[in-house]
């Protein structure tokens, strides 16, 4: 039977006002920064330092010539501090109401660059006029939430995924796009078309080419006997062009890009030969938020930003 040791005494009991501190002092790695950003003087920022050594027996920050650098133990608290910070801001910025013209509250939303693409101009227009006050923290997507859910909605306020990778959790639509292919503008033979047979023979720039995938462009070529001849990932598409451009390679892209895709003429898209299946993203959140106001104001700002954003335009 596991024993839980309960504290020797209430100088065993960790001090949670430290966290903050911890945080500052890993993410500075300077004691001096460390205390302007929280507004302590340098002294007490030291004897904080030490209170957080003593409590994980352990340096956290040691000096290297002219500069200090976490220990291994300081470089897997990083995030974790960073986690609790926000967690705790988000416990205590619940309020029965939420005024969004007097709230400070900060969301922490992870999408990735295509659905910042998409959603992104609209949000912030939608932020100044609705909450000027309120601060939105856009994450890129990490595999950890996604393999960790539910749990790992706990400490953010919501993801933008497409379908297909989270289930039983609230969600709700916000676009839905299709498929279409990226080939060079000066692609051998100038094409105007391709073939499921040519798709399986070029070579291919993939996104997010792991199990826990954030598009649907491998899925859907494998569901149509096509296993692509992977030569490039990427996990970010505005670097597309650039890898597509004056190759042999082709890429599956959401119709929604191409304006920002084809804009330096260096590539052209071409219609998908397969029926693809639209992508269909969606907000996700833990059911912890659920009845939160301000959560519900967060949820409809993003859906009136969906239901502005751009219509896609067609394939050239």
């Amino acid at each position: 039977m596991a024993v839980i040791r309960q504290p020797d005494s209430l100088t065993d009991v960790p001090d949670l006002n430290l966290l903050p501190t911890l945080q500052a002092l890993l993410e500075e790695r300077s004691v001096t920064r460390a205390a302007q950003r929280i507004g302590l003087s340098q002294p007490a920022t030291s004897v904080a330092l030490g209170k957080l050594r003593r409590h994980f027996n352990d340096e956290l920050l040691t000096r290297v010539g002219n500069e200090y650098r976490l220990t291994p133990l300081a470089t897997q608290l990083l995030e974790r501090a960073g986690s609790a910070v926000a967690a705790a801001d988000r416990v205590f910025s619940l309020q029965p109401e939420f005024d969004p013209t007097r709230s400070d509250r900060t969301f922490v939303v992870a999408l990735s660059d295509y659905a910042t693409s998409v959603l992104g101009a609209a949000m912030s227009r939608l932020l100044d006029t609705r909450a000027p006050g309120v601060r939105l923290d856009l994450r890129h997507i990490a595999t950890g939430i996604v393999d960790s859910a539910p749990e790992g909605l706990r400490e953010i306020d919501a993801v933008v995924l497409p379908h297909g990778f989270l289930t039983d959790l609230p969600y709700l639509d916000l676009v839905e796009d299709e498929w279409v292919c990226l080939i060079a503008a000066d692609h051998p033979g100038a094409p105007t078309s391709l073939t499921l047979e040519q798709l399986g023979e070029l070579p291919w720039v993939l996104t997010y080419h792991r199990r826990a995938a954030f598009t649907t462009a491998a899925r859907e070529l494998r569901m149509h006997g096509v296993e692509p001849l992977v030569q490039i990932v990427t996990e970010s598409y505005a670097g597309l062009p650039d890898m597509v451009a004056g190759t042999r390679r082709v890429a599956l892209v959401q119709r929604r890009l191409i304006p920002m895709l084809t804009a330096s003429g260096r590539v052209r898209a071409l219609p998908c030969p397969f029926g693809a299946a639209p992508l269909k993203l969606a907000l996700w959140w833990h059911p912890i938020h659920t009845g939160d106001p301000g959560h519900r104001w967060l949820r409809e700002l993003i859906a009136d930003a969906a239901a502005s954003a751009v219509t896609p335009a067609a394939s050239s």
